[in-house]
């Protein structure tokens, strides 16, 4: 059964829900699964991101990098999950994994494969203010990961995430930036071009520069780090982390303790 934040879904009455969005969304939410379908960019950019979360987490609170389970005992958020592409590896490094998004389609096929791998995750369907409304503990890890740039409202999506971080914990937001480049290669190119995503995936209006992302989070209290980029490499098809931040980049923001 999905669990679903009362009032969250529906109308949208909060600044993260967009309608457009969800249905794009939910409309291909069976095809999370299959590397080789629509979310096949994600499949090959998702082992550069969580090798990223996680030496960011072993960093920041101090485990020992050889922890079979690293993450045992932190309660980690992923906001905007979609069928779960990072929820499951978050749940198998040892973190009480909580998953929510919009589209209650994307929540069941997330749902659904995670029964199939014998996973215990939290999937809910709703939206970050809906946790927040029902006064939900704060998580040591909140994952911002390729949502912001599909939201209506950017800045207070950024802040109301923030809210949700403890003392001491922190976020990883991971968009993408505002320039002619990022245009260029994530939208023109791997829409248009190459067919690597859906036409309309992605509004470059919605896009961030990381001072913006940035200035948001640090208004909610979060101390954000220097950005890190994220760049691919065509003749070999991988992604790796570098300090280009001209297209895809990801922003490290802890909350300080009191």
């Amino acid at each position: 059964m999905v669990k679903t934040i009362e009032g969250s879904l529906g109308a949208p009455r909060t600044p993260s829900i967009d309608p457009d969005e969800v249905e794009k969304f939910s409309s291909i939410a069976a095809e999370w699964w299959d590397p080789k379908g629509k979310f096949r960019p994600l499949h090959r950019f998702n082992p550069v991101r969580l090798r990223f979360i996680r030496e960011t987490a072993e960093r920041h609170f101090g485990i020992d990098p050889g922890k079979v389970k690293p993450l045992e005992g932190l309660r980690l958020l992923d906001i905007g999950c979609g069928g779960g592409l990072v929820c499951e590896p978050m749940a198998r490094l040892g973190a009480a994994v909580t998953g929510v998004d919009a589209s209650e389609a994307n929540i069941k096929t997330a749902l659904t494969h995670a029964q199939e791998e014998g996973l215990s995750i939290d999937y809910r369907a709703g939206t970050a203010e809906g946790l927040i409304d029902a006064g939900e503990p704060l998580f040591d890890i909140v994952l911002n990961l390729e949502v912001v740039e599909h939201v209506a409202d950017p800045i207070q999506f950024l802040k109301d995430t923030a809210s949700l971080v403890r003392p001491g914990g922190l976020m990883i937001v991971a968009t993408l930036n505002k320039t002619a480049k990022a245009l260029a290669t994530a939208v023109v190119g791997a829409e248009y071009i190459l067919g690597w995503l859906p036409r309309g995936t992605h509004d470059w209006s919605k896009f961030l520069p990381p001072e913006d992302v940035r200035d948001a989070l640090a208004a909610a209290g979060l101390e954000p780090e220097t950005p890190a980029g994220v760049s691919y490499a065509p003749l070999t098809g991988a992604w790796r982390i570098t300090e280009d931040t001209s297209v895809n980049y990801m922003i490290v923001a802890p909350r300080p303790e009191p």
